[in-house]
């Protein structure tokens, strides 16, 4: 929701720590990577209750994440990066719930698949809307320097992480706060049907396969 809002400012906090990293040689996609690398490693820190050093992890993969958009607006943006930058995160979302899960089965396992799941809903509502906006040639004026069409709603990347920082300083939170957030990421997924629905109500598809145009 408010994404596109802090934009600004995160392009001016990054810029610096972007130039730094460009004379050291390293790409955006080992940023990308090794930032994934530590989201992961905050699984077995949840699972075994260490929840500072679990929030301490999901924040710098969030560093990352942001560093390593910076370092490819300055070398140039690539295909394959936005891939990995989209793919990774979505992982990166589900396995927090995940290490929550397997500090406390019997207290967490419920919530934590129940916010999974949301996390379909508005991932695979997020992924869909854009191949069709890039099929029609759309562009999402809120983030132009983003290498997909990115589809805004109620719960984005800041709200997302600020609902993981909670549920970290309060751990035994975590159903309440994972359910409250499910149904936060629902109402962010009927708005995205809906989205859909309306911006592609139209008889333009495209072209048509040439098998189908055959068959036709």
């Amino acid at each position: 929701m408010i994404d596109a809002a802090l934009l600004p400012l995160q392009r001016r906090l990054f810029a610096p720590a972007a130039r730094l990293v460009l004379r050291t040689g390293l790409g955006a996609d080992q940023i990308t990577l090794g930032g994934f690398v530590l989201g992961a490693l905050a699984v077995p820190a949840l699972a075994m209750e260490h929840y500072t050093l679990a929030l301490v992890l999901i924040l710098l993969n969030r560093f990352a994440d942001g560093l390593d958009g910076a370092v490819a607006r300055l070398r140039g943006p690539t295909d394959r990066g936005a891939f990995l930058d989209i793919a990774l995160d979505f992982v990166f979302y589900a396995l927090v719930p995940l290490g929550f899960a397997c500090a406390d089965p019997g207290a967490n396992a419920l919530a934590a698949a129940v916010l999974v799941t949301a996390f379909v809903g508005t991932g695979s509502s997020f992924l869909a809307f854009s191949v069709i906006a890039a099929k029609r040639g759309m562009a999402a004026e809120a983030f132009p320097a983003k290498g997909i069409y990115y589809l805004g709603g109620l719960t984005e990347g800041a709200e997302t992480i600020l609902a993981f920082g909670v549920m970290c300083l309060w751990p035994a939170a975590f159903p309440a706060v994972a359910c409250v957030f499910a149904a936060a990421c629902v109402v962010t997924t009927a708005t995205r049907w809906l989205q859909g629905w309306q911006s592609f109500g139209d008889t333009g598809t495209g072209p048509v396969p040439a098998a189908r145009a055959r068959e036709r």
